[in-house]
Formats: C-alpha cells, sequence, structure tokens
C-alpha cells in the first residue's frame, strides 16, 4: 500500500522536536508500507524576513527534501495569511497542494491528512485530484478548538463526508467530530503509542543527580508552553501549593509563546517559591524519560485534548499524573494508582492536587503495569488497517 502523508505538524530540519508522535507513528507505518510525507511549510511573501516575530518565519528555511527517520519528507510551501480569516486557510492550502498532482498521480492508493483542518480538509481535495481515498487523522484542538470556527466548520462539513475513513486518537473526539457532522460508521480509534524503549521505570535518585536536581517532591510539565494546555494555570497552582509545601519543586521542561507568562507568575512568588521552579526549556524526546524518572508526578492542566501521547509516555515510565478531566484523558486515569483528574481551568484545585501528589507513595513498576498501553508497531498496525479498509472501498 503506497500512503501519501499530509501534514504540517511534523519535523524538520529547522523544528527536530516538532510533533514526535506524528514522527513515530508514520516512521513505524512506514516499515509495514511505502510512505511519503508533505510536511507542509506555511509560506507567505517575506516570511523569512519576519523570523524574530512570526512562526512561519522560523521554519522558513526549511530544506525542500529531507529523510526523517527512514521517511522521504518533502517541505511543499502552502500559502498562509497571517490575521487572515480561519475559513481561506483550507482552500489556500489546498491550492497549494495541487502542483503536487502531477508527481503523485498513479504513484499513491490512499491519502493521510493527519490534523483535520486545515490538513484533512486538503488531503480529501488532493485525494480526489488524484482518484484515490482519503483518510483524516484527530488529534485534539484540531477538533476541539480550530473545527469550532465558523470558517473551518463549514469546510469541515464539505469534507467529513467526502473522506473514506475518520481517524481519532479518543473515544471522546470521535464524538466531538461526529456532533460535527461526521458520519459514525466511518470513524474508527487508533490509539497513539509509547516508545517502551525509551519510556520505562527509572531509578528517580540517579535520573536526579544526571539533571542536577535535589532531593524532595518533583512536579513535571513536558509540552509547548500556550495557553491552552493550561500552563499559566499550572504556575499559579505551583506557587499556591508550594507556598504550603516547603520542598516542593516543579520542572518544565517545553518552550513556546506563554513562557513570558509562567516566567511572570513565577517572579511575583515569594523569592523561596520561585528559586524552586525550573524552566528546562525544549528538549529532544530522547532527554525526556530522564525528567520522568527525576519527577514524583507529571502535571498536566490542559483545557481541552485528544490522548496525550505525555501522559501514556508517564504511566509508562512508572510515574503518576495530574491532569484536567478532558478529551481521552479520562479514559487513561482510570484510579487512583495511576494518578488524579481535576477541573480545567481552575488553579484553586489543581493546587491542592497538587499537594496530595506530593505527599503520595506509590510504586513505579505498578503503575507501569497498570497503565500501559501499546507501543508504535500497534498503533500503526491499527492505522494500517484503516487506510486498506479505505483502499478497498475506493475513493468517494
Amino acid at each position: 500500500m503506497r500512503v501519501l502523508a499530509v501534514t504540517k505538524i511534523f519535523p524538520s530540519a529547522v523544528e527536530p522536536l516538532s510533533a514526535p508522535f506524528n514522527r513515530q507513528q508514520f516512521a513505524a507505518l512506514g516499515r509495514r508500507c511505502q510512505v511519503q510525507v508533505l510536511a507542509t511549510i506555511p509560506w507567505y511573501p517575506g516570511a523569512r524576513l519576519l523570523g524574530r516575530w512570526s512562526s512561519a518565519g522560523r521554519i522558513a528555511g526549511a530544506p525542500r527534501r529531507e529523510v526523517i527517520e527512514g521517511l522521504d519528507v518533502r517541505h511543499p510551501r502552502t500559502l498562509f495569511l497571517p490575521r487572515v480569516g480561519h475559513g481561506l486557510w483550507g482552500p489556500m492550502y489546498a491550492a497549494s497542494l495541487l502542483p503536487e498532482v502531477p508527481r503523485w498521480r498513479g504513484q499513491v492508493d490512499v491519502v493521510l491528512g493527519s490534523w483535520a483542518y486545515p490538513d484533512g480538509f486538503a488531503a480529501v481535495v488532493l485525494a480526489r485530484a488524484l482518484g484515490v481515498p482519503a483518510v483524516i487523522k484527530l488529534h485534539g484542538s484540531d477538533v476541539n478548538a480550530i473545527a469550532r470556527l465558523p470558517g473551518p466548520r463549514r469546510l469541515l462539513a464539505w469534507a467529513l463526508p467526502r473522506a473514506n475513513r475518520i481517524v481519532a486518537v479518543s473515544r471522546a473526539l470521535g464524538d466531538e467530530i461526529v456532533a460535527l457532522g461526521a458520519p459514525r460508521d466511518r470513524v474508527a480509534l487508533v490509539m497513539n503509542g509509547v516508545d517502551g524503549a525509551l519510556f520505562q521505570p527509572r531509578d528517580r535518585a540517579a535520573a536526579r543527580a544526571a539533571l542536577g536536581l535535589p532531593d524532595g517532591p518533583l512536579l513535571l510539565y513536558v509540552g509547548h508552553l500556550k495557553e491552552t494546555k493550561g500552563v499559566l494555570d499550572l504556575a499559579t497552582a505551583f506557587v499556591r501549593a508550594a507556598a504550603r509545601h516547603p520542598t516542593l519543586r516543579l520542572a518544565v521542561v517545553g518552550g513556546g509563546d506563554a513562557r513570558a507568562g509562567v516566567e511572570a507568575i513565577l517572579g511575583a512568588a515569594p523569592a523561596e517559591v520561585r528559586e524552586r521552579a525550573v524552566l528546562a526549556g525544549p528538549r529532544p524526546l530522547e532527554d525526556v524519560p530522564t525528567w520522568m524518572a527525576a519527577a514524583d508526578a507529571l502535571v498536566l492542566a490542559s483545557w481541552a485534548e485528544g490522548t496525550p501521547n505525555v501522559v501514556l509516555e508517564a504511566l509508562a515510565s512508572g510515574r503518576r499524573v495530574v491532569a484536567s478531566a478532558v478529551g481521552g484523558v479520562p479514559d487513561l486515569i482510570t484510579s487512583p494508582l495511576l494518578g488524579e483528574l481535576v477541573p480545567p481551568r481552575e488553579p484553586g484545585a489543581l493546587a491542592e492536587a497538587l499537594l496530595r501528589a506530593a505527599a503520595t507513595p506509590y510504586d513505579p513498576a505498578a503503575v507501569a503495569a497498570a497503565g500501559a498501553r501499546g507501543g508504535w508497531d500497534a498503533s500503526a498496525a491499527a492505522l494500517e488497517a484503516v487506510l486498506a479498509e479505505a483502499v478497498a472501498e475506493g475513493p468517494r
């Protein structure tokens, strides 16, 4: 089977830490069938000159083609106009990919759009131009946030019935897309995987020594620093909790636009609280297991989610999780052994949960066993089966 994957969330030479979940799943899929990746780069005139202020400008220097984990990855530029309505984004994105049609005609069995909008919309357009089936893969905020906007919603109302299959990473996300107009009988659940070689229980003291961290209860956040991930709520909750717990610490691994807000909240705290927070910045995936091992609990205070890989990775590492009860998270944190769920956007409730997490002893091996999920090979096999169903069905 020959798969053409279209996505704007994928690594490149200039942004190698982006979307490790897509990289890992597509690499595993590439060991089962032929996978070509169109990892798009947003472009507009003068984008490279605005790299200091624009995310599009920061990745404008990505190569046109590269090999990532054995995958042939092309980076076509797609027209993106900042501050213009989302409703134009999908058509511009799709139009930018139409010049790719001659290259792929007769060379592709199915087009997979990984992200509902604009990627999924464009994947349907591209598949129709190539005369092959289309599959749309959902992740979380592409449905919980973007797809609720009037423009994207209208365009997805056109695209979803024309997709042969729609892949959701959680039951909650599948329900959301059905509510937006997707035919339920075409929605398939394919969970993301975990790299078991990287994420497994490790010695906490050794990890702390390797990172130069002192002893004492340590909370960990790993991910993008943006408001909808609840990082400002987390910073507020930590300040409140740390004022009541003399040795509680927080480590934040990741970068993003909300870093300044996190720094401002921590900076306004008393010095003895502020000094117990570490903003470690972005780290390669290979470094994350050491941070997981050093922690007592992972914290994820998102406002909306699909099935967050960082939670799967924490559980595989034998670490409890404190997380918002949103999206597919309740399907993962199913008992007090695995952690605690809290309401989103409530720093007070989160602070109390952080204090409980700091005081709760547990067996990491028991957490890892109870929270175990499949690896990336199993995830890729499930995705391959869905793609094969679409190919057998033929284009719509």
